[in-house]
C-alpha cells in the first residue's frame, strides 16, 4: 500500500474504509495476504489507530477481513450472503417486498432443470420419494407446508450449486409465509404433484420437467398480480 493522505469529504472512518479496499484491488491482494499493521496504515493515511480499527473493523464484519494470531489482519473470500443473512427477514421488509423475493424463488426454481438432470444422482432421487412418501402419511396443515419446503430444498441440494442453495435458504421464510396465505385463501394444487416430479427427473427429459415444474408452479404464478 502507498502512501496516501485522506482529503477528501466524507467521515474518516469511511474514507480509510474505502482506501483499503482500493489498495486490496490495486495491489491484487489474494485469500490469507495479510495487510500492513495499523500503525502502518494510519501513518500512511494520516489518521489515528482508532480510525484505521474501526475501519478494519467493518471489512471484518463484511466477511473481506479476518484477524490471525501473529499476522494481523488478512484478506478473506467474503460471503456476500451473510450480510443479507441479517436483515432478510419478513418483519424487517414491506409486503411488496416479500413477494417480489417469492416471485424471484419462482423464477429460479424454474431455472434448476439443467443442473438437476446433469447432477442428480440414484441417492438424491431416493431421497425426494421418501419426502413423498411422508408427504402423503401428512395430516395437518403444518405437516404438508414442512414437506413442501423440505422437498424443494432438496431440489436445490440436487442441483449442486453452493450460493443457489444459501440463497434458497435465505428465502424459505418467504416461501413458507406466502404460501401460508394462500392456503388460507383456498389456493389449488398444482397439475403436477412432487411424485410426477420425481418419476421425470428418473425417466424424462430435460425440457419435461421444466415443463412439468412450470405446472406444478402454476397456482403460484396464477396469484401474480400484474
Amino acid at each position: 500500500m502507498t502512501s496516501k493522505t485522506i482529503g477528501r469529504p466524507g467521515s474518516l472512518t469511511d474514507l480509510v474504509e474505502l482506501h483499503v479496499l482500493e489498495a486490496i484491488r490495486k495491489n491484487r491482494l489474494q485469500v490469507g495476504d495479510a495487510l500492513p499493521p495499523e500503525l502502518v496504515l494510519s501513518k500512511q493515511l494520516g489518521v489515528s489507530r482508532t480510525i484505521v480499527r474501526e475501519a478494519l473493523g467493518r471489512l471484518r464484519m463484511l466477511g473481506l477481513l479476518e484477524s490471525r494470531k501473529k499476522r494481523g489482519m488478512v484478506v478473506r473470500e467474503p460471503n456476500f450472503l451473510d450480510g443479507l443473512r441479517r436483515v432478510m427477514d419478513p418483519a424487517f421488509l414491506r409486503s411488496r417486498t416479500q413477494h417480489d423475493l417469492f416471485e424471484m424463488r419462482l423464477v429460479l426454481e424454474l431455472g434448476l432443470a439443467d443442473l438437476l438432470f446433469i447432477r442428480k444422482t440414484p441417492q438424491m432421487l431416493d431421497e425426494l420419494e421418501q419426502v413423498v412418501r411422508r408427504e402423503r402419511r401428512a395430516r395437518s396443515n403444518a405437516q404438508r407446508l414442512a414437506l413442501e419446503i423440505e422437498f424443494h430444498s432438496c431440489l436445490y441440494k440436487m442441483a449442486g450449486n453452493r450460493i443457489l442453495g444459501q440463497f434458497q435458504s435465505l428465502l424459505q421464510p418467504f416461501f413458507r409465509q406466502v404460501v401460508r396465505q394462500e392456503s388460507s385463501t383456498g389456493r389449488r394444487r398444482g397439475g403436477v404433484d412432487h411424485a410426477e416430479l420425481v418419476a421425470i427427473l428418473r425417466g424424462g427429459s430435460v425440457e419435461d420437467f421444466r415443463r412439468a415444474m412450470r405446472e406444478h408452479l402454476a397456482p403460484h404464478f396464477d396469484s401474480i398480480k400484474p
